[in-house]
């Protein structure tokens, strides 16, 4: 029988594979035990074959991502690629339940015992088992595991892949952030009981508890870099004091944008153009530029590289920085904190969508498959996103932007609108059932 415990355990599993999956298993950590996130692709005992097989899909997924970037055959050969994973109109609502092929692609290798050996260790000691990505989600239900299921969502919308071969049928329960994917989960056939409103999952040092407290505190200063003319403070002075009470009148720290790669390393291009285009700015202290190399060393590299050739290396630690950190822990540890003294996001629509839900309003770079057209569409929807324009004259339409407060009203769509507590709501949904 269930026992209720706030102190409740679960297995968080993840894959290394990109950022997305584990940046969105990394803010429940706590709920594990010894706060260790497992890696289904990637753990102590792993049989050869198994991680063979992951291996050859993480390889695949990298190369086609960093093969898009080639002149004339790029593009082609990912949109044929994506297709596999491609997300259906919503509209006319109909039946989806039909599994596509990637789906089926995946059951195929489970069928052949992948993943066995980790749901065998881990039902052992049978805790809740909460996973980031499908694929650990069918394997537990494949071979029995004996507790919940629960497979966090961590896009705006979500291919038919997200949902097993039988959805009506299935014991896996969604952890969904937005009603845009609690919708899609019923049209591909889930059933509603299995489906919970959560939010994304946050990082707690963000956000603080339920109160938003750090929230709040971060988003006070950030309005003040967002809205220099105060355009937006004049129209919306009530709604901004309702919420977070009373504006700073100065700040010790001069406007700060971030921009962030993709976990393979793409449109690290921009970043150098932003940095070029910023120079004098960055020079003069008047902006500081954060770029985020995330644990790849070649993008660290890259991005020191250019900023020499620049003549910006000297303003290192100053108004420019470089995150990088060889483990992803850390590097979400460095991230999330260099994130409390940002002001603007820059990067594609992935999972650092929901970031929006911070106060933090996100330019949007160019998407990199299907999923993130989604995003990028939840963003605009939202209002707390806009589109990039030419990074190579960010010193002229940035500012545009601020003085007019259109970024000022992005952070505060973001703030209001998205969900921010899904941490705490997953915690609170595992604490009460077991």
């Amino acid at each position: 029988m269930k026992k209720k415990n706030s102190k409740a355990k679960a297995w968080i599993v993840d894959v290394n594979m990109g950022y997305g999956h584990q940046r969105t298993s990394y803010p429940l950590r706590s709920l594990a035990p010894q706060e260790k996130v497992i890696h289904a692709n990637d753990y102590d005992g792993i049989p050869n074959k198994d991680k063979l097989t992951w291996e050859l899909g993480r390889k695949g997924y990298e190369f086609i991502s960093k093969f898009k970037r080639l002149p004339l055959i790029g593009d082609p050969a990912f949109k044929l690629f994506d297709n596999f994973q491609k997300i259906l109109d919503f509209y006319p609502k109909r039946d989806l339940s039909k599994p596509n092929i990637q789906l089926k692609q995946e059951l195929k290798r489970i069928k052949m015992g992948c993943g066995k050996d980790l749901i065998e260790r881990l039902g052992k000691d049978p805790l809740p088992f909460v996973t980031s990505f499908f694929t650990p989600a069918y394997m537990a239900e494949a071979f029995n595991y004996p507790n919940d299921i629960y497979s966090v969502i961590c896009d705006a919308d979500i291919s038919r892949t997200w949902a097993s071969l039988n959805p009506s049928q299935s014991r896996i329960k969604y952890f969904t952030p937005n009603t845009w994917t609690t919708n899609r989960l019923k049209l591909y056939g889930i059933k509603e009981e299995n489906i919970f409103l959560t939010g994304y999952p946050l990082p707690l040092e963000n956000i603080g508890t339920s109160k938003l407290e750090i929230l709040k505190k971060d988003l006070k200063e950030r309005l003040f870099h967002l809205d220099p003319k105060k355009s937006y403070f004049q129209k919306y002075k009530v709604l901004i004091e309702e919420h977070l009470g009373t504006l700073p009148k100065t700040s010790k720290r001069p406007l700060t944008i971030m921009f962030a790669v993709g976990g393979a390393g793409a449109q690290k291009e921009i970043g150098i153009k932003i940095a070029g285009s910023l120079k004098q700015l960055i020079k003069e202290k008047k902006i500081k530029l954060i770029l985020v190399a995330g644990i790849r060393e070649e993008v660290k590299k890259y991005f020191l590289e250019r900023i020499t050739y620049l003549g910006l290396k000297g303003y290192l630690g100053d108004s420019l920085e470089i995150v990088f950190a060889p483990k992803i822990e850390d590097y979400f540890d460095k991230f999330n904190l260099a994130l409390r003294k940002t002001d603007i996001l820059w990067t594609k629509p992935s999972e650092l969508s929901f970031y929006a839900g911070l106060g933090l309003p996100i330019i949007i770079a160019p998407i990199i498959g299907s999923q993130e057209s989604f995003n990028r569409k939840w963003l605009l929807t939202l209002g707390s996103g806009v589109l990039q324009e030419n990074p190579v004259y960010t010193h002229e339409w940035l500012f545009d932007f601020l003085d007019s407060g259109r970024l000022a009203e992005a952070a505060m769509q973001g703030f209001i609108e998205a969900e921010k507590l899904g941490t705490l709501n997953i915690q609170k949904i595992i604490a009460e059932n077991y």
